[in-house]
């Protein structure tokens, strides 16, 4: 089961600025002179970006709202999410010359806010004659969100007019699917207005995407649901757009957790790899790569023997699991 995101942004998309953009060169070039480094060839300069330069400096975490895409065994393709990062892949899959034939998708939405539907009306392949599109979801008005968000004046094509064959899919908490070869399960989660995560499990692999919810107090019970939804998870991909003071404080009952809670989960769910996704777009890349280093200096304070691997989603991040 091989995990490609292409949009990790919570909230809203948050695009780089040219001021960022010079800093990043100018720490590059300070980086290279405090080494006393010559780079007179592209090799080494490759190999001094690629070795040398922290993840902040030397690429972005992108600002693209939510799509994660799950590739497991078989032809189809498995969403989640329609962020913007929707957009992305629409092209990516065009571009590998995929298009040409006819394909299905499988969309799976945690909720119906705004940055989680944005970038359909952008997503080519939903114009093509022939595609097939399943949204799955636990909300009763799927279709209804879908459709508001062409209607005039706020897009100029209407949803009536996409060419793919689409079809709605309600699904119950209750009770297992086998969705596109992979077992698939979804759990209701704290957030304004509701939200939903999944579980797939494909070829002995099992991936867990939970995005907008917040988890309380209740989540140190040992009959917390949650527990038994992450247990032994291959990836868990958790919403940590808060920091704990940010989480318990003034952003209480906004719907995110924390990084914090994030680590406590996935121990004592057995989880072999945390990514932290749905990141708060007010933060730059720095900030990010600060959070992502407190939270693996947690992990060591609160479990120094767990092998959890920890990662911070970025657009274009590929992990295989």
């Amino acid at each position: 089961m091989n995990i490609h995101f292409w949009g990790t942004r919570g909230s809203l998309p948050a695009s780089i600025t040219a001021k960022q953009v010079r800093k990043k060169i100018f720490r590059a070039l300070q980086a290279s002179q405090e080494q006393g480094l010559y780079l007179s060839n592209d090799k080494l300069i490759e190999t001094f970006i690629d070795t040398k330069l922290p993840f902040a400096v030397r690429g972005s975490y992108g600002g693209n709202t939510a799509c994660v895409e799950i590739a497991a065994a078989g032809s189809e393709y498995v969403l989640c999410d329609a962020g913007t990062g929707l957009r992305d892949f629409g092209h990516a899959f065009l571009r590998a010359g995929r298009g040409t034939s006819p394909a299905v998708f499988h969309l799976f939405l945690s909720h119906l806010h705004w940055d989680h539907l944005q970038g359909f009306p952008f997503f080519v392949p939903a114009y093509r004659p022939g595609n097939q599109i399943h949204i799955y979801g636990g909300h009763a008005d799927l279709e209804a969100a879908f459709v508001r968000q062409q209607d005039a004046p706020s897009f100029p094509v209407p949803f009536s007019a996409l060419g793919a064959e689409i079809h709605f899919h309600t699904l119950e908490t209750d009770r297992a699917y086998r969705i596109a070869g992979l077992d698939v399960r979804a759990i209701r989660q704290n957030h304004p207005g509701d939200s939903y995560g999944y579980s797939f499990v494909g070829e002995g692999k099992k991936c867990v995407y939970s995005t907008d919810m917040e988890h309380g107090l209740e989540a140190q019970e040992e009959r917390y649901p949650f527990i038994d939804f992450f247990r032994d998870a291959d990836l868990l991909i958790f919403d940590a757009q808060y920091s704990l003071a940010e989480a318990i404080g003034m952003k209480e009952t906004w719907g995110h957790s924390s990084n914090l809670i994030a680590v406590e989960l996935a121990v004592r769910t057995g989880v072999r790899r945390l990514c932290l996704f749905h990141s708060e777009p007010t933060w730059d890349d720095e900030a990010l790569d600060h959070f992502l280093n407190e939270t693996r200096a947690y992990l060591q304070i609160y479990d120094p023997a767990s092998p959890l691997q920890i990662d911070l989603a970025w657009d274009g991040l590929e992990i295989a699991c």
